[in-house]
Formats: structure tokens, C-alpha cells, sequence
């Protein structure tokens, strides 16, 4: 059951919590285009120990639709969650989008997190350019093109999708997503760049790649490593979205880290 809570600029947040009450507390961040149930096989494996908090990325899924967001925006939509579910320190752990969200969490709010993983991600996702462009692209067509090549760039061809029912879900999930949120968050991105900030990130962080992303590749997570003192890389068999072709790799690393 989804609750909702209202950000800091007045709009709704969808949220979900599972687990147990009074354990150490983990939220799960979604990539871009997808919703909090791309986390489904990681709260199955997570709740007999942690409270899992889960929510729809802002103009994702149940979330309300913010236009002219920025990534300082949807690292404090985490904070405002946190707040509002009286938790004064998580362990953050995003993909993609929800990577780079950490990354500025880890950067600007570190007290409030036990460590941060970041997964399938990068300090700089993409060009500003090709960003922008799909902004518009979306906004005047809708998605559905999109849709159609999205399993090449989220899943390894070595991975049946097809009948992976948390795949299809998550595929449908961006068939569902508003065009103006998607594009806000195609903006918000245009503009992201942590590049030169990664040497402040002082809490424990995980670095998690998928060896056949084509789009946040292995040598992403070289960068950030090389700049982020003390943190571990770890490197998974798989594409894109590698908590959803490896669920039990991913929280088998993800456990061992955190514990």
C-alpha cells in the first residue's frame, strides 16, 4: 500500500515501507522511466532484517509531476521523505537516475546517510544535448517509441526478459510513466554533473556496475572510485538495470557492504 508524503515545494510524493519497524533503515531510488517496483525482488530479500523505504521518483509512477527539477531537487525529495517518516540516518542505494541522486546526497547531505550505493550510474550521465533533445522528443511524441528499443539498453542480450515478470513489469512501468515527468527528469539530468565534488563524499560507498551497460559503463565506476576515497567497486554480469538480471548478485553485494 502506498502512502504519500508532501516535499519541501508542496507536491506529493509516493512512498512505500516494508519490513521491520525498529531496524536500520534502507531507501531504494528508482531509475529513470521506472517505479518503486523495480525494487520488488530487493525488499523480498531485505525486509526480515531492514525497514525498506521505497518511493516513485518525482513525475514517476504515483508521484506528482514537477516541472524545471534539478538534481538538487530530487536529492532533497529523500530528505523530505526521511523527515517525514522521522528517520535521522538510512543507507541510500539507487540506479541509474537514482545513482547520481546519491552521489549529490553523499556530496551535500552525508549526516543523514550510513553509506551510499550507487548503482549503474555515473558523476555525469550522457550529454546535455541528447538529453534535451529527447525532453522535447517525448513531450511532442509520448514514449511508446521509447519503449519499443528499451530492453536493449536495460537489459543484456544474455537475459530473457520476456519472461521475467519483474522485467515485463518494469518495461510497462515506462509505458506508464507521464511524458512530462519523464522530460522533467531528461532535463533535471541535462544539468547534473558531479564531477568535480566526488573528493568531498567522506561516508562508506559502493559502486556497482554492470559489465554490458552501454549506457553507465564499467569505466564510469572507475572514475567515480578513483575520486571517491575508500569506496568499493563491484562489477555484475549484466546490463542497465542489474539488480533486476542478477536480483540475487545484486543483494548478495549489496548485503556484504552494508553489513
Amino acid at each position: 500500500m502506498m502512502n504519500k508524503i508532501i516535499n519541501r515545494q508542496g507536491k506529493a510524493l509516493a512512498i512505500q515501507v516494508d519490513g521491520l519497524d525498529h531496524a536500520p533503515v534502507i531507501i531504494f531510488s528508482n531509475s529513470l522511466g521506472t517505479d518503486h517496483h523495480m525494487w520488488d525482488e530487493q525488499v523480498a530479500y531485505f525486509k526480515e532484517n531492514y525497514k525498506v523505504v521505497r518511493y516513485d521518483t518525482r513525475g514517476h509512477g504515483q508521484s506528482d509531476v514537477i516541472e524545471n527539477s534539478t538534481l538538487a531537487n530530487l536529492g532533497e525529495d529523500v530528505l523530505d521523505i526521511l523527515d517525514a517518516l522521522n528517520i535521522t540516518k538510512a543507507h541510500f542505494c539507487g540506479i541509474s537516475m537514482g545513482g547520481i541522486t546519491g552521489l549529490w546526497l553523499g556530496i551535500n547531505a552525508a549526516d543523514r546517510f550510513e553509506s551510499i550505493t550507487v548503482a549503474n550510474s555515473a558523476a555525469k550521465i550522457g550529454q546535455a544535448e541528447a538529453w534535451l533533445t529527447r525532453a522535447d522528443q517525448v513531450e511532442k511524441e509520448g514514449l511508446a517509441d521509447l519503449v519499443k528499443t528499451t530492453h536493449t539498453r536495460w537489459f543484456s542480450e544474455s537475459f530473457d526478459y520476456q519472461h521475467d515478470d519483474l522485467a515485463q513489469r518494469t518495461i510497462q512501468s515506462l509505458a506508464a510513466t507521464p511524458a512530462q515527468g519523464y522530460a522533467a527528469s531528461c532535463r533535471a539530468l541535462a544539468d547534473a554533473d558531479v564531477r568535480a565534488d566526488l573528493a568531498e563524499i567522506g561516508i562508506p560507498t559502493l559502486l556497482i556496475c554492470g559489465a554490458k551497460d552501454p549506457v553507465t559503463t564499467l569505466q564510469d565506476g572507475e572514475f567515480m572510485q578513483s575520486k571517491i576515497q575508500g569506496s568499493e567497486l563491484q562489477s555484475i554480469e549484466a546490463s542497465h538495470l542489474s539488480n533486476i538480471e542478477c536480483p540475487v548478485e545484486f543483494s548478495q553485494i549489496l548485503t556484504k557492504f552494508i553489513a
